[in-house]
């Protein structure tokens, strides 16, 4: 597989006064294009610090980031503004949409910021929330709710799609068929696809699980036979 992003020795370090937190610690990694990445880990693990880092929303202490050869890590602010906006969709625990906005105007906003978008009404047919384009986000159900926030990062065409605990507040069945519908944007579109949670239930869809411990990875497994969503049982 080709290497869409690479992290070196990258650390993320708190200064407490007399005491210094590592919330992440000399981790290297590299994620591929098109592949399926579940990342494990208790809370407190650094499984949010990475994501905000790979999303260019923070930037590490030490370490080096690499965006198709690209140092992310020595980028200014403008720079990470346009990484985050061309090449980064986020995908958070609760959902984050304008409750002011219809479910197409929501995911517009998104796609109109975009330099290569894909078609929004194609993006709300593959969440199945077509249906339901000109409602607001408060005649929704959260499973509904989620499935909008996915379109709308999904509809900017970005690169690498992260997402932070996105079944985390959806019933077993919602959260079922929200991971459908992120494991059909990484098959269909060729995407690479992110999730950080605490579930192990989730990681046998992934095409690989990294396990993070007191902000190290402890481990990376590679799964040859990854399950469908409907196989998954928590």
């Amino acid at each position: 597989m080709k290497t869409i992003l690479s992290a070196k020795n990258v650390s993320k370090i708190y200064d407490m006064g007399e005491n210094k937190i590592y919330a992440l610690r000399n981790t290297s990694f590299e994620l591929y294009e098109g592949e399926f990445v579940v990342v494990l880990g208790a809370s407190g693990s650094g499984k949010s610090t990475m994501l905000n880092i790979v999303g260019g929303m923070d930037r590490p202490t030490q370490g080096e980031i690499y965006y198709k050869g690209r140092p992310i890590h020595q980028a200014d602010d403008r720079a990470l503004t346009l990484y985050r906006r061309e090449t980064i969709g986020f995908v958070f625990q609760f959902y984050n949409l304008m409750p002011n906005l219809t479910v197409m105007e929501n995911v517009l906003l998104a796609a109109e910021i975009s330099n290569n978008p894909l078609p929004v009404e194609q993006v709300l047919q593959d969440v199945d929330i077509l249906d339901r384009k000109e409602h607001f986000p408060s005649q929704l159900s959260g499973g509904q709710q989620q499935r909008i926030a996915i379109a709308r990062a999904v509809a900017k065409n970005p690169d690498i799609l992260l997402c932070d605990e996105p079944t985390g507040a959806l019933d077993f069945s919602t959260g079922l068929s929200v991971l459908r519908v992120l494991l059909n944007f990484n098959k269909k579109y060729n995407k690479t696809v992110v999730i950080i949670t605490h579930n192990i239930g989730i990681a046998d869809i992934a095409n690989r699980v990294f396990t993070l411990k007191d902000g190290e990875i402890a481990s990376i497994r590679i799964n040859d036979h990854p399950i469908q969503p409907e196989e998954v049982s928590w």
